[in-house]
């Protein structure tokens, strides 16, 4: 049978840059770099880029974004390239989008829209599914303001259905937020069974340590390197979206649960932000946080900028308490295609290549000390009869010391500070 599946759609990567806006806003990027990002995001989705460049912004158009010279050139190059789709790296407002169409002739998306296309994709489970849905519905209801025909048409109505003389894009926009309604309230349902589930988790004496980072840093890897799972990790990004968590035994005996965590990148979708707040949450509840960076990449050093602002904004909104810089560990990684991990200047990270496992005990026992750093020692006796108490300790601690005589058993032990509340409170 003759293969009958569509080509792939050939796309064009525009980049508006307005350079003096990128430094004011701390980005320090190149606009090479942030153009190889964005060829990378429509690669990472199957589409064909045949054309790709910048465009220097010296004023922002309010109806187009570019201005009139650079949307007949671009115009122009995207009829030579015979583009399916143009990829504006920038947000468009929904007026800038259409007029963009418009004199292009062609399907425009925005950098928001290509991201969660990609988020779309790639979503396996069902709490990720719903979040993308929610994020879609929520970017798609702010772009109901085009004027295409089927939007300005007016119906009549019994009621359940609408009233009379209500507009189709009345109507859709409506349905846009019902259904928003319901999708929160099943993301809801998640989140509290994600909830008891971390719940469970607390009750087991095993601390959580997340992967953070920006995408395609290697923290699907890494993650698959420390533990010998078999997560999805490639090279491209957003190969990871739905949270995975292992169990790892660390050199001093002990068990930790390894998660890894969807990556971020600079000007997330505010949408995306709030619908994947179920997953951070993953993250606001570790005991320890790997800062995965591509130590390698040009742009090492503002990628990690966007993640700590990332994790910034969630602590100013509540979601992440604010002292996370104290527990977090920043893992250097693909030190392989930096020369070595001795080539690297590590400062207090750990510098490791996933791909080649080299750095990974050190890694281990950063780990291992870190974890022991948030615990206090402290010194308790107990009756020697007192099994259910000396078993309680041994699964919540790590023993460093034990004297028994015929009355008592005297313990040194690490203990978490509200495992040591719990203790006392026994």
């Amino acid at each position: 049978m003759r293969d009958t599946a569509p080509p792939p759609a050939r796309a064009a990567i525009l980049l508006p840059w307005d350079r003096q806006a990128a430094h004011a806003g701390g980005h320090n990027r190149t606009a090479e770099a942030r153009l190889a990002e964005a060829v990378g995001l429509a690669a990472s989705i199957g589409l064909v880029v045949v054309y790709e460049k910048t465009f220097p912004l010296r004023a922002i158009a309010p109806a187009t974004l570019f201005g009139k010279g650079q949307v007949e050139a671009a115009g122009a190059a995207l009829r030579q390239a015979g583009v399916d789709v143009a990829v504006v790296d920038a947000t468009l407002t929904p007026v800038q989008q259409r007029n963009l169409e418009r004199a292009w002739d062609t399907k425009v998306i925005d950098r928001t829209g290509l991201i969660l296309d990609i988020f779309g994709e790639r979503a396996r489970t069902r709490e990720g599914a719903l979040q993308v849905e929610l994020a879609h519905l929520e970017y798609q209801r702010s772009r109901l303001v085009r004027s295409w025909t089927h939007l300005e048409r007016q119906r009549g109505g019994f009621g359940f259905l609408g009233g009379p003389g209500e507009t189709q894009i009345e109507t859709d926009r409506r349905l846009i937020g019902e259904r928003i309604v319901r999708l929160k309230a099943e993301l809801e349902d998640v989140r509290r069974t994600r909830g008891l589930h971390r719940g469970a988790r607390r009750r087991v004496p095993y601390p959580v340590v997340a992967l953070v980072g920006y995408t395609n840093a290697g923290k699907s890897t890494l993650f698959n390197a420390l533990t010998g799972a078999a997560v999805t990790a490639e090279n491209q990004l957003f190969a990871t979206l739905d949270p995975t968590m292992r169990g790892l035994v660390l050199p001093s005996g002990r068990e930790i649960i390894l998660s890894d965590t969807v990556g971020f990148i600079s000007d997330l979708p505010t949408e995306l932000v709030a619908a994947f707040r179920a997953t951070l949450e993953e993250v606001a509840e570790a005991d320890l946080l790997l800062h995965v960076r591509d130590i390698s990449h040009p742009d090492t050093e503002a990628q990690a900028r966007d993640v700590r602002a990332v994790l910034d904004r969630m602590a100013q909104e509540g979601t992440l308490d604010e002292d996370w810089p104290r527990r977090t560990l920043d893992v250097l990684n693909k030190a392989d295609l930096a020369g070595g991990v001795a080539q690297v200047v590590q400062g207090e990270g750990v510098a490791v290549s996933a791909l080649t496992g080299e750095g990974l005990p050190r890694l281990l026992a950063a780990i291992d000390s870190r974890l022991a750093a948030f615990r206090e020692v402290c010194d308790l006796e107990l009756p020697v009869t007192d099994g259910a108490g000396i078993a309680w300790v041994y699964n919540h601690g790590e023993v460093l010391g034990r004297e028994d005589d015929e009355r008592h058993v005297r313990l040194r032990v690490r203990l978490s500070p509200e495992d040591r509340a719990r203790f006392a409170a026994r």
